[in-house]
C-alpha cells in the first residue's frame, strides 16, 4: 500500500477524505426524505411527482455511473471528482432557488453527479490495495460515511420544522464546498495505468459483460441495495400517511436502518479479510432476509406502530453493511485493469436497479394498502440477491477450476 499523508496532493487521500466523498454522495440522496410531503406542497404537486425526486435522482446516477468510470480510467480518478462536485454545487443553489417544481426536477437530477464520489472512492482504494484489503477497506469507508445518512433525515427533519424544505438544500451547498477543498488539498491521483482513449474503455466492456463473475456479483450488489430502494421509495409515504410521523419525528425512524448498515459496514472491514467475499455476501443476504420476516410476522399480529415496521427493518442495514463492501471489492476486482470502468459498471446497475424497485415500491402504496405490499415485494427482492449470491459462488468455483485446468496444461 502507498503512504498517505493527510492534505498531501502527491500521496493517496487519507481515509477521512474518502469517508467525507462518500458520506457527501449519501446525504444528497436522504437528507430531504422527511421534507417530500411539504415539497410537494410549496410546489403544489403530488406526493408521486415530488418522489421523482428521488427514483429520478438514482436513474440519472446510474448514467452518471455508465461514464464516470471510464472517464477517471482515462483522466483519473482526482480531476473527475474535482468536476463533478463543482457541478453538484451548482445545481443543488438551484434546487434552494427553484421558482416551481419543473426547475427543482432538473437541477435535482444535475444533483447526480455526486454519484462519482461513492464510484470514485471504491476504485481509489481498489488502485490502493489488493481484492480482500479492499474490501475490508470499503467496510471502513461506507461504515463512516453511514454516520452521514443515519444524522442525515433527522437533520433535514429537524431543518424543515425550523427553516422550510429549503434548509436541507443549504447545508448540502456548503457542505459541497468543504468537500471540493478537501479533495483538491488531499486526493492524489492514484490511477497509475490510465487507459489510452475514452472509447477504449466502452470497447473494453464486452470482456466485463461476458464475466459470469461480474454479473454474479453486480446482481448482488444490485438485489441486495434494491432492498434499501424499495424500502427509501415507500417509508416516506409509509411514516407520514399512514403513521402521521411530523418531518422530525420520520428523520427518526431513518435512524434505525442507517445504524443497521454502520454496524453491518464495522463487521465487514473487522472480518471480510478473514472470512472472504462470497460468505460475506450469503450471510449479509441472510440477516436483511430475518428482518423483512420480522416485520412481516409483527404486521400479522395486529402491532401498527411505526417501531414495529421500522425498528425491524434495520436488519436490512445490517445485511448491506454486510455484503455491499464485498461485492463492490469483487466487482471491481474481477478484472483489475478496469477498476474504474467495473465500478462505474456495477454502480449504473445497481442504481438503475434501485430506481426502478423505488418507483415500483411507491405505485404499490396508499392510504389502505399499509405496508404489507412493499414488505412481500422485500422478501422476493431478497430471495433474488440470495439466488444472484449462489450464482456467484457457483461461476467462481467454474473460474477457479479452468484456472487450476490451464495451470496443469
Amino acid at each position: 500500500m502507498t503512504d498517505v499523508g493527510f492534505l498531501n496532493r502527491k500521496t493517496p487521500p487519507h481515509i477521512f477524505t474518502l469517508v467525507m466523498v462518500a458520506g457527501l454522495s449519501a446525504l444528497s440522496m436522504n437528507v430531504f426524505l422527511p421534507s417530500l410531503p411539504a415539497m410537494a406542497a410549496h410546489f403544489e404537486t403530488q406526493y408521486a411527482v415530488m418522489q421523482l425526486s428521488i427514483s429520478g435522482y438514482l436513474a440519472a446516477t446510474a448514467c452518471v455511473q455508465l461514464v464516470v468510470g471510464p472517464l477517471s480510467d482515462l483522466f483519473g480518478r482526482r480531476p473527475v471528482m474535482l468536476v463533478s462536485l463543482c457541478i453538484m454545487c451548482i445545481a443543488t443553489l438551484v434546487c434552494f432557488l427553484a421558482p416551481n417544481v419543473g426547475v427543482f426536477m432538473v437541477a435535482r437530477f444535475a444533483q447526480a453527479s455526486v454519484a462519482t464520489c461513492f464510484v470514485l472512492a471504491r476504485a481509489v482504494v481498489r488502485d490502493m490495495v489488493p481484492a480482500n484489503q479492499a474490501a475490508s477497506m470499503i467496510g471502513y469507508v461506507t461504515m463512516g460515511m453511514s454516520v452521514v445518512p443515519m444524522v442525515g433525515p433527522m437533520i433535514g427533519g429537524v431543518l424543515n420544522d425550523i427553516g422550510g424544505w429549503q434548509a436541507s438544500f443549504l447545508l448540502l451547498m456548503g457542505l459541497t464546498m468543504l468537500v471540493i477543498a478537501l479533495v483538491y488539498f488531499d486526493l492524489g491521483e492514484t490511477n497509475r495505468q490510465k487507459s489510452t482513449s475514452f472509447s477504449a474503455q466502452f470497447k473494453a466492456w464486452p470482456e466485463l459483460l461476458k464475466s459470469r463473475l461480474f454479473w454474479g456479483y453486480a446482481l448482488t450488489s444490485t438485489f441486495s441495495s434494491g432492498l434499501f430502494f424499495s424500502f427509501l421509495g415507500g417509508a416516506p409515504f409509509i411514516g407520514s400517511t399512514l403513521y402521521g410521523l411530523t418531518p422530525a419525528m420520520l428523520g427518526v425512524q431513518f435512524f434505525f436502518m442507517a445504524a443497521g448498515y454502520m454496524l453491518g459496514n464495522f463487521i465487514s472491514g473487522r472480518y471480510a479479510s478473514d472470512i472472504g467475499i462470497i460468505r460475506m455476501m450469503v450471510s449479509g443476504n441472510l440477516i436483511a432476509m430475518t428482518g423483512i420476516v420480522i416485520a412481516i410476522v409483527l404486521a400479522n399480529t395486529g402491532l401498527h406502530s411505526p417501531y414495529a415496521f421500522f425498528m425491524p427493518l434495520a436488519l436490512i442495514g445490517v445485511g448491506n453493511g454486510v455484503t455491499l463492501p464485498s461485492s463492490n471489492a469483487g466487482m471491481v476486482s474481477v478484472k483489475p485493469h478496469l477498476a474504474g470502468s467495473a465500478s462505474g459498471l456495477g454502480g449504473a446497475l445497481t442504481i438503475g436497479g434501485g430506481a426502478a424497485l423505488s418507483v415500483i415500491a411507491t405505485s404499490l402504496l396508499s392510504p389502505t394498502s399499509g405496508t404489507q405490499p412493499l414488505l412481500f415485494m422485500m422478501v422476493a427482492t431478497g430471495l433474488l440477491a440470495l439466488y444472484a449470491t449462489y450464482f456467484t459462488r457457483k461461476a467462481e468455483r467454474q473460474e477457479a477450476s479452468l484456472s487450476q485446468r490451464d495451470d496443469n496444461a
